[in-house]
């Protein structure tokens, strides 16, 4: 392969792309790099002004953007977002699934036992992980289907290798994610067509929105003794800057990673390689 064919496996020009969770920290990243590729992508979220520190950049081309509301744990919001996609940009090819994460309300801590952990906030928890990655799967999957190719990339995390204390749904629906990642894979491939692929990124600890208040202080934004902890297991010694995603997603998504599927790959700092001595 030559330095012409090398370049052109990161050209994402006339490829079309969702990303669930699309305004977050980490997925806003993605949208906007894959942008400046070319590519036409659609954030879904559900608070779509959260999209508007990100107008700019997704403006600056080459691609196009849209940004839309959807829930992706109802299949009728869904459905109606992809009939949207299709009529702007085509079939989508490739889906991000991005929404996710934990809540206050389903982690233990001094004041909320294992055992008082209710169940309402669990289910949210596991829901919007684990169903939320599971319908976008279907209602885009059958474009790529009709493409004959296509490219799905979940997001797991370090909790699904070895689970971390505190976060019990969380941790669960992620393991999910990751067995899902596999099914999906084994499915798409031998059932419907051998180059649509399902991969997942297990990224490591990245300060968001919705971890914040576990890894920092409120008043003082020092770190807490869980946020220390992580830093003490990250070989690397910092937590992950939504760039550092960058390069693994671009490679995931791209030719570049033609014969790779049903994998979860680690980006987290060496977190997932270090015993604790």
């Amino acid at each position: 392969m030559n330095f012409e064919e090398l370049k052109q496996c990161y050209d994402f020009t006339g490829r079309t792309i969702a990303i669930t969770g699309g305004a977050g920290i980490l997925c806003g990243e993605m949208a906007c790099s894959l942008v400046s590729l070319g590519a036409n992508v659609v954030i879904l979220d559900r608070d779509v002004a959260l999209a508007d520190r990100l107008k700019d950049r997704l403006e600056s081309g080459p691609g196009r953007s849209m940004v839309l509301a959807g829930d992706v744990l109802s299949r009728d919001s869904l459905v109606e977002v992809e009939q949207r996609i299709r009529s702007e940009f085509g079939v989508v090819d490739t889906l991000i699934n991005g929404a996710g994460g934990n809540q206050a309300n389903a982690t233990t801590s001094d004041e909320l036992s294992f055992f008082d952990l209710p169940d309402d906030a669990l289910r949210r928890v596991f829901n919007l992980n684990m169903l939320g990655t599971f319908l976008p799967c279907q209602v885009f999957g059958k474009g790529m289907v009709e493409l004959g190719k296509g490219n799905i990339l979940n997001v797991s995390s370090m909790s699904a290798y070895r689970p971390l204390t505190r976060v019990p749904a969380y941790s669960a629906a992620k393991a999910g994610i990751s067995n899902f990642t596999q099914w999906l894979a084994v499915l798409m491939a031998r059932d419907y067509a051998p180059n649509i692929r399902v991969n997942a990124l297990a990224p490591g600890f990245f300060i968001t929105s919705q971890n914040r208040f576990l890894l920092t202080d409120e008043k003082t934004s020092e770190l807490t003794e869980r946020g220390r902890l992580i830093i003490a297991h990250t070989p690397m010694q910092r937590f992950g800057e939504p760039e550092d995603l960058i390069g693994t997603v671009l490679w995931l998504l791209s030719d570049m990673s033609s014969f790779v599927t049903g994998v979860v790959v680690p980006v987290d700092g060496g977190f997932n390689a270090f015993g604790g001595v």
